[in-house]
């Protein structure tokens, strides 16, 4: 019982002394990079040409699932959202490419958390969550 209480007092002590600051990626982390879509919802993607999102100028945010998308967006406080986004509506044959159009574009259109580690990229909401890995910087 000694033990038990002890062990407990020192969890949290040890609690205390854990940072809470929220630690966000930041624009400039993200400006003129492009990025290839590795998972979706923890299951691998494969596809026979990369799904992308690059990142310009003042957060310009452009990329394809089957259509290709494009908008400006705004980062804040980790949460990444871009108005207007425009995509082209083509059907695609592959209706996991469908599904990941009206993904992403719900996503980006309502707010999605960011998260930028090391060369992984990952968007992030309540239900769903991306992963990318850095490809190049743009030219």
């Amino acid at each position: 019982m000694k033990l038990t209480v002890a062990l407990l007092a020192g969890a949290m002590m040890l609690a205390g002394c854990v940072s809470t600051s929220k630690v966000t990626t930041q624009p400039e982390q993200l400006e003129h990079h492009r990025f290839v879509l590795e998972s979706v919802n923890g299951k691998n993607i494969s596809t026979e040409k990369p799904l992308e999102l690059s990142f310009g100028e003042k957060m310009h945010v452009s990329g394809n699932m089957c259509n290709r998308f494009t908008g400006e967006g705004k980062l804040s406080d980790g949460e990444l959202k871009v108005k207007n986004l425009a995509m082209t509506r083509m059907l695609c044959t592959d209706a996991q490419l469908n599904q990941l159009d009206a993904l992403v574009g719900a996503m980006l259109h309502d707010g999605v958390q960011v998260d930028l580690t090391a060369n992984q990229l990952t968007l992030a909401t309540a239900h769903d969550s991306l992963v990318y890995r850095l490809a190049d910087l743009m030219n």
